[in-house]
């Protein structure tokens, strides 16, 4: 049995039990970390598994997407941004191909049609935002904006980026920095330092097992549809999602879509900032900001996934999949399956990291709906 290491508060030890399980099956052969606040205090911080420990920095891939969403709430709050502006009024050559009235909400709640690009983006393109946002300034969308959603999975985070950065002229990544890693010392980083390089582990690609297998033999995405397009497997070569993660070039450049870095226990400091005070200072969303960031904005079937799912603005509002949670969990999940939120209504913020692909695990792999529920019962009792 893999040996799980760390530290549980007393009241806890129950999560540390469900984590041993899963570290010895699951994670046993990538490694994975788990890191919860309750009401700004680190309760949770475990790991196990080969080849991580708690302080190896993973690629956490669309967890960045949940970086993206607390920027733009901050502008937001901060009157800077307006939710109901159209995306062209501050990103003018936005309008062309008929996009000249999506707003900034639609976009934040995928609802815009631009999940790709035609002909698919380089692996260049898609290390560096301002190269997609200028392939996509031009690109027609692929259904009538905001009558559907689909997960715009590789592109959503250089579209809101760009609005920043003509509406501030600073970066997603700058403002994070400045506003919210450095000053509460989040071990989650939108562009790795080349110090802390010697700490990253690479991702691991899945393992899927002879079932598994078949199934994806039996149901290949077609080259042409959705899915496809929004995932950059209509193009030459087609998106290697774990060389993706792998790449310097995506570390040091941190594309929002999916290039943070860092460990559990990063991330969950991050939303503990959101969830409720940290180091004495408020949270970091009024109740009216998270209110409205975390209302559904896009419900029923993906038009990319096929699956049936919801988002907030930005955020994944997290009680649809896990009802244990409040109305105004927030977070998102990284494609190797690692989930992360802030609950306020708990005070809780919980972050799972796994270091190899999880099968289709992309919204979250499956321990965690055995995590997630040991969490929010131990925070009960104490």
């Amino acid at each position: 049995m893999t040996d799980v290491h760390g530290t549980v508060e007393p009241g806890f030890e129950s999560v540390r039990e469900v984590f041993a399980g899963i570290a010895a099956n699951e994670a046993r052969d990538g490694g994975a970390q788990l890191a919860v606040h309750h009401r700004g205090r680190l309760v949770v911080d475990l790991w196990g598994g080969d080849g991580v420990d708690g302080d190896s920095l993973l690629g956490l891939y669309s967890s960045s997407k949940g970086v993206m969403a607390l920027i733009a709430a901050l502008l937001v709050q901060d009157g800077v941004l307006d939710l109901d502006r159209e995306v062209a009024s501050w990103w003018p050559e936005f309008a062309a191909e008929g996009k000249e009235r999506i707003t900034l909400r639609q976009l934040l709640a995928h609802r815009a049609g631009l999940i790709g690009a035609d002909g698919g983006l380089s692996a260049e393109e898609l290390a560096d935002d301002r190269l997609i946002a200028a392939r996509l300034a031009g690109q027609r969308p692929f259904w009538e904006p905001d009558t559907g959603h689909g997960y715009h999975a590789l592109v959503i985070g250089a579209l809101v980026g760009e609005v920043v950065l003509r509406a501030t002229g600073r970066t997603v990544q700058e403002l994070y920095e400045e506003r919210v890693r450095a000053p509460y010392a989040l071990d989650y980083h939108l562009g790795l330092p080349e110090e802390l390089e010697p700490r990253f582990r690479t991702a691991l690609p899945v393992r899927p097992t002879p079932a598994e297998q078949a199934f994806l033999s039996e149901n290949p995405i077609a080259p042409d549809s959705f899915m496809a397009i929004a995932f950059n497997l209509h193009a030459d070569p087609p998106f290697d999602d774990v060389g993706y993660g792998n790449s310097r070039a995506v570390r040091v450049q941190a594309p929002l879509s999916g290039g943070g870095v860092g460990t559990a226990r990063g991330l969950s400091r991050m939303y503990a900032a959101i969830a409720g005070e940290l180091d004495g200072r408020p949270p970091l969303l009024t109740p009216g900001t998270l209110a409205e960031f975390a209302r559904i904005h896009s419900e029923g079937t993906d038009l990319v996934t096929g699956s049936e799912n919801a988002f907030g603005l930005g955020f994944v509002p997290l009680a649809t999949r896990h009802p244990s949670l409040g109305p105004t969990a927030i977070g998102h999940s990284g494609a190797p399956g690692s989930q992360a939120f802030a609950d306020p209504s708990t005070g809780l913020a919980y972050s799972y990291t796994r270091r190899r692909f999880g099968f289709l695990a992309g919204p979250g792999a499956p321990e965690n709906d055995r995590l997630i529920p040991a969490v929010v019962e131990a925070a009960k009792s104490v």
